[in-house]
């Protein structure tokens, strides 16, 4: 049924608008749009391969929302890590070994955990 869809959203409840929506415009660097809803206002974001990060003011807890994936395709996992500790945000797993390749994970200001994937046919820094 699905075997030909694309996937399109990646939803996440966040206890504060505000504080998700700084970290992820500007740890991260997406560029995070405000909607305004009956609910309150909300937030999307879109990635390069067009699947929008979606963000709802709701009681969050670890676990009740899905991990999302960052594709490294360019490399460099080791100063996108340094880069984002150095930002205050918090490391989860630091750059470890992945089958394939490399991953590293971190958390967001609700503790949702963020991983982000390289292969290892790409240089690990960007040096």
């Amino acid at each position: 049924m699905f075997g030909q869809s694309k996937l399109g959203a990646i939803c996440y409840y966040v206890n504060d608008i505000d504080k998700t929506e700084a970290f992820y415009r500007d740890a991260l660097g997406l560029a995070i749009q405000r909607m305004e809803g009956e609910d309150g206002d909300w937030l999307i974001a879109q990635t390069a391969n067009e699947v929008e990060l979606l963000f709802f003011k709701q009681e969050s807890r670890p676990g009740n929302t899905p991990i999302i994936v960052f594709d490294l395709p360019d490399g460099g996992i080791d100063d996108v890590v340094a880069a984002l500790s150095e930002k205050g945000v918090t490391i989860v797993t630091p750059v470890s070994h992945a089958p394939g390749g490399w991953s590293a994970e971190i958390a967001d200001p609700d503790h949702h955990q963020i991983s982000m994937y390289q292969s290892e046919a790409v240089p690990r820094t960007l040096k």
